[in-house]
């Protein structure tokens, strides 16, 4: 496969992604309860302001908390191994590459790219990841605290945007750690990449997607 061949296939690989994810910025603003990453973080605003209101409850959202900061914590985890084995396995050539190309910048080859723009995400996955956990740990505090007192209503609002903030995070965690498979697929073969990025848009449609009429607060 020539050179020329080989960056088409990687260029085609990193528009496909990027195009998808413009158009859910689009449709999101269109109809943000149609998607998934808008309901579920109006859901879960919701859920805290209820659980805020019920007496008795206080354990219950912590639980419901600690579980999804320990989902947080096994993607950060998997980003982390990930980003450290792939360090490991391309720095030597991201060292040739970028070498060449402070000499000739037409002279960097297609696998340099694919290997920083792999780093890039995973270390995104992490970097998101991680900051869910923060997030979803500061929550949990504000969820223990008991429901109709004085300090429960004035960390009301904080709490509200932390576990929004929480969950935003540990999807784009989660996205970043799933949207490494195209890359992947382009360093072992080129061609590869495309047809990857094409079929997890495909599946991503259908998660992206409520499919179902979420009826707003009047």
């Amino acid at each position: 496969m020539t050179t020329v061949g080989v960056w088409l296939a990687v260029l085609t690989t990193v528009v496909a992604l990027v195009a998808y994810e413009l158009s859910l910025a689009l449709a999101q603003r269109r109809d943000p309860l149609g998607l998934a990453r808008t309901a579920h973080a109006t859901m879960r605003e919701e859920w805290f302001i209820a659980v805020s209101h019920q007496p008795g409850s206080e354990i219950l959202a912590v639980q419901t908390l600690r579980n999804s900061m320990m989902s947080a914590t096994m993607i950060a985890s998997t980003a982390a191994l990930a980003l450290m084995g792939t360090a490991a396995l391309s720095v030597p050539s991201l060292h040739i590459g970028l070498h060449g190309a402070n000499t000739d910048p037409l002279a960097i080859e297609p696998r340099t790219v694919l290997d920083l723009m792999l780093m890039t995400m995973l270390f995104a996955s992490l970097l998101s990841s991680a900051m869910a956990m923060r997030y979803y740990n500061h929550a949990g505090y504000i969820g223990a605290m008991p429901v109709g007192s004085d300090t429960r209503a004035r960390w009301l609002a904080v709490g509200v945007r932390y576990v929004r903030a929480a969950g935003t995070l540990y999807s784009w965690g989660l996205r970043h750690l799933i949207m490494v498979v195209p890359i992947v697929a382009a360093i072992a073969y080129p061609l590869a990449g495309p047809i990857m990025a094409v079929a997890l848009i495909t599946i991503l449609r259908r998660f992206d997607r409520v499919g179902v009429a979420v009826p707003s607060i009047e």
